[in-house]
């Protein structure tokens, strides 16, 4: 056949699309025709059809970096022989792997919070139990799961069929509603151990002193819901032994107030988890195992190396920074960098924390491998090559790692705050250290409300810090969350409230050359006697200015009981970590904090004044 390529007319081959069989192999140029798309394939390119029946297009001065061909007998493939065009198909089906595994627990999730709010995380893990992708989901989850998955694996015997429940804060969980499902991978022969899935969903409600599971006076672990130690949930492929967990989350002192939502997501967590396996396994059937783990291998490895490249780009030295909880607790790091290694210093944080807000180095991990994420500009999923280059210096007994007694859970520090805001005041503290930006809300504004009835959980945006180049944005979740807020249709239907106001809080950035961006307003207003539980940060001091940036405005929240309107009311004002029992008709109102602005107000104006946004 004529056909007219790159400018010129050349006589070609043309081939029947469905007369092309698994295994056959064409040269260009050539044409293969089928009755809704015609394939060129141009000279120095050759075809081959697979045996899924998929054209394969490769480029002859490629041939050297793909190998197309999956052969077990060629022993472990070191991860040099994964070209960066095989390494690149690789990571972006590695991390379709975790996507879909989280589209499988949103749609089969029952509760509003996994469902609506996406509040959960899904990964793949090797067979060393590292990960090494991720969906975009939440980053203080992600980063925890390979400590998690490793801690649990020294504690309980993990074999092919295995399906393993914990969400207790000593064996890298983050707290008590956060419960993370581990399933082992093998391949088709169950001979060989391909990694491990991994998803963590958090449940609205799990029981604890208050609904909602955060309770803001608890002092001890067992005061903040039911705790599961790490268990098989199956074994050896057989169904999940549901009955044994009703039971735990049924029984002692504070059982759950939701036990048929708690199995509902948590069967969502094991079918999410089947989908990543199976997915796992096709893909070792049709690329080999010893290709799949020289995979893995090649983008941690490449991940270590982007930060090594990142560090080596910074300035040598030491890097400090203090910042203040608001009840005075100190976090402080140095960031000793030298070449392209680094270390991570924690010495001078505060002791453990007599309430909530204690921490776990499964968190402290998360907030390390996600500031490092910014400072490589790179498409890459987060994963342990991160943490290669580094050292970690965490003092015992501190803030950020507390001692737990694994056998006694009254002695065992209480974390619900620790995972949603002194995480997120621990990047505060890292961003600042290494000058990166100006601090963003530094909150989760968590708002958590219910009676015996229910639970419920939000989280609500706020303002981001400025930039060297940029303002902030208004009204976003930053750093450590990534979730969703609820539609008022769906709060209104599913629960005893009405969200009365949603609104931008203007002007609560910070002013600068570059200005912060806004925190948000947001009202309740309760139809029925409910306990409300907050859990929140930036309320004494605002998000800190960056380079002569001014500091955002502080978060404020309040309760008004009777009237219409908050002149007719009696204004109650509430402290960061703080709750109150509601009644019917009583309101509820946060203003969430604003981000920190960078650089002097007026800097480059002529008239001094600082800029509007743009």
């Amino acid at each position: 056949m004529r056909t007219h390529i790159n400018g010129a007319w050349h006589d070609v081959n043309a081939y029947d699309r469905l007369d092309l069989t698994p295994g056959t192999t064409i040269e260009g140029p050539a044409l293969v025709l089928e009755a809704h798309a015609t394939t060129i394939v141009q000279r120095d390119w050759s075809v081959r059809i697979d045996q899924a029946g998929a054209i394969v297009l490769t480029h002859q001065s490629a041939a050297d970096l793909i190998s197309l061909k999956s052969d077990e007998s060629c022993g472990r493939v070191p991860s040099g022989d994964i070209g960066p065009v095989e390494l690149e198909l690789f990571t972006c089906r590695f991390e379709s792997l975790a996507e879909e595994m989280g589209e499988m627990l949103r749609r089969t999730a029952v509760s509003v919070n996994v469902k609506e709010r996406l509040d959960f995380s899904c990964a793949l893990l090797d067979a060393d139990g590292e990960i090494v992708a991720n969906a975009k989901h939440i980053p203080v989850h992600l980063g925890s799961l390979g400590l998690c998955v490793r801690t649990v694996r020294d504690t309980v015997n993990i074999e092919r069929g295995d399906i393993i429940i914990t969400n207790h804060p000593a064996y890298g969980g983050s707290h008590l509603p956060d419960v993370t499902v581990i399933t082992p991978v093998f391949d088709s022969d169950g001979a060989t151990r391909l990694g491990y899935v991994a998803s963590r969903a958090h449940h609205a409600e799990i029981g604890g002193i208050a609904p909602g599971s955060m309770p803001p006076a608890a002092e001890s672990l067992l005061e903040e819901g039911v705790i599961i130690p790490p268990m098989h949930l199956a074994r050896a492929g057989n169904e999940p032994d549901w009955q044994h967990i009703q039971h735990l989350l049924t029984s002692g002192d504070s059982p759950t107030r939701s036990v048929h939502e708690n199995l509902a997501d948590m069967a969502a967590a094991v079918a999410a988890n089947h989908r990543g396996a199976t997915t796992l396994q096709r893909l070792a059937s049709q690329h080999g195992s010893h290709k799949l783990r020289a995979a893995m291998k090649a983008l941690k490895s490449k991940s270590a190396q982007c930060v090594r490249t990142a560090l080596s780009a910074h300035a040598d030295g030491r890097f400090e920074a203090v910042e203040r909880l608001d009840c005075g607790t100190v976090i402080q790091v140095a960031i000793d960098i030298q070449g392209d290694s680094a270390i991570f210093g924690f010495t001078g944080t505060g002791d453990t924390h007599p309430g909530n807000l204690n921490a776990t180095p499964a968190i402290v991990h998360s907030a390390i491998i996600y500031v490092l994420r910014l400072l490589i500009n790179e498409p890459l999923p987060l994963n342990e090559g991160f943490m290669e280059p580094l050292e970690v210096v965490l003092p015992e007994g501190c803030l950020l790692n507390p001692v737990f007694d694994r056998t006694n859970p009254t002695a065992c520090p209480a974390v619900a705050g620790g995972n949603v805001e002194t995480s997120q005041r621990l990047v505060d503290t890292l961003i600042k250290a290494l000058g990166l930006a100006a601090c963003s809300q530094g909150t989760m504004n968590n708002v958590i409300f219910g009676n015996e009835n229910f639970g419920y959980y939000e989280t609500i945006c706020g303002g981001s810090g400025a930039g060297p180049t940029c303002d902030g944005a208004d009204a976003v979740h930053t750093h450590m969350t990534n979730t969703c807020i609820t539609d008022p249709e769906v709060v209104e239907h599913r629960y005893p409230a009405r969200i009365e106001r949603f609104q931008i809080r203007e002007g609560s950035g910070g002013l600068g050359q570059h200005i912060g961006g806004n925190g948000v307003i947001r009202e309740f207003r309760f139809l029925e006697p409910v306990s409300l539980s907050l859990l929140t940060q930036h309320r004494v001091a605002g998000p800190y200015g960056m380079a002569g940036g001014q500091a955002g405005q502080a978060g404020v929240q309040y309760v008004t009981r009777g009237g219409d309107n908050d002149d007719s009311g009696q204004r109650i004002e509430l402290s960061s970590i703080d709750g109150c029992d509601l009644n019917a008709g009583d309101r509820f109102t946060l203003m969430t904090p604003g981000g920190g602005g960078w650089g002097q107000v007026g800097n480059g104006e002529e008239d001094g004044f600082p800029r509007a946004r743009e």
